[in-house]
């Protein structure tokens, strides 16, 4: 199983460096494969190319595929560990109405929250706080005598949207400045257009330290995942686990939504192809889910930048188009197994 894993995560990170130079070379202007790894060998060996197709790839195209790479790596581990905290095959941080709720503390700060702007952290931190009331809320709601049927959930995570949406809506209404108008459509729909450089460092460092939290607390998930009884009998205090689980999931889906917008999907697709590979165990999940995200979104970024080009298509728009069938096909195999029919 071990060289299994291995052989899969080396798949996906030969597959990652290929979505990467094909991000890199196509879009509006065409660059050779060749060259885009001269410039980007030469940028790393400190000796910068001149022109403009250097120009493109390192202050446009780098920092973006970058952050798809991180966005849907970290998108994809939060679902994978969300999936076992509820125990459900449909949680997804979209579908459970945190990255809703994410967007729309970001967006609360943006229109009525000038002084926290000029902060630095006061975007972050409004996702993070947007996310975690919002996840509290569908897992309350849907939560009822020990048990949480797959309908519940489903129910309480679309009433959670809709009343964010209503709210992201009103904010929108009433906000009077154009910018504005563009960022909250920006958070609603989802993008890695505004990548830059120095906005890197935090959604890197928060994937990275969650995904190895996460990664070290890979036995207990599984315990989770087996059964709550069960888990207990073993020494696991549940409720305490799944409140830190959740606070840091809601910590690492707050940050990357606060610089990528809404993007729904890849925390539900991504889990369930990586578990169809290695299985359920989180230890060799979590890591294959990450790269998959990883390798996921950046191919959708590439599809949304050249699909309508000279026009470009959110990228959130090009995963629900993705993931909208696979959500329906995953509810009519879940209801099938819980018996409810019609």
């Amino acid at each position: 199983m071990r060289l299994r894993t291995a052989a899969v995560l080396l798949v996906l990170a030969a597959a990652l460096v290929a979505s990467a130079v094909a991000g890199l070379a196509l879009g509006a202007v065409r660059i050779a494969p060749e060259r885009v790894f001269d410039i980007v060998l030469g940028g790393l060996s400190g000796e910068r190319r001149p022109g403009a197709f250097a120009a493109i790839i390192w202050d446009v195209r780098l920092p973006r595929v970058l952050l798809g790479a991180v966005v849907g790596a970290g998108l994809a581990v939060a679902g994978t560990v969300l999936q076992a905290l509820v125990r459900n095959e449909l949680a997804d941080p979209f579908l459970l109405g945190a990255s809703s709720g994410a967007s729309a503390g970001a967006v609360l700060v943006i229109v009525f929250g000038t002084g926290a702007l000029a902060f630095g952290m006061g975007l972050p931190l409004a996702a993070f706080a947007g996310s975690m009331a919002a996840l509290v809320a569908v897992y309350a709601m849907a939560r009822r005598g020990g048990t949480m049927t797959t309908g519940r959930l489903t129910l309480a995570g679309v009433a959670v949207q809709y009343v964010l949406s209503a709210l992201t809506s009103l904010v929108l209404v009433l906000s009077a400045h154009p910018d504005q108008i563009r960022s909250v459509l920006f958070w609603t729909l989802g993008g890695l257009g505004g990548a830059r450089w120095d906005e890197l460092a935090l959604p890197a460092g928060a994937l990275l330290l969650g995904t190895g939290l996460l990664i070290a607390l890979a036995r207990p998930l599984d315990l989770l995942l087996a059964g709550e009884e069960g888990a207990r009998t073993l020494g696991l205090d549940t409720a305490r686990f799944r409140a830190a689980a959740f606070v840091l999931t809601s910590l690492v889906i707050g940050v990357l939504v606060a610089y990528s917008g809404a993007i729904g999907f890849v925390g539900l697709m991504v889990p369930h192809a990586a578990r169809m590979v290695v299985g359920a165990g989180h230890r060799a999940l979590l890591p294959v889910a990450a790269l998959g995200g990883a390798v996921f979104l950046v191919l959708a970024d590439l599809v949304a930048r050249t699909a309508a080009a000279p026009a470009e298509i959110p990228v959130g728009v090009v995963t629900a188009l993705v993931g909208g069938p696979f959500f329906l096909w995953m509810l009519r195999r879940s209801t099938r197994t819980e018996g409810i029919t019609g």
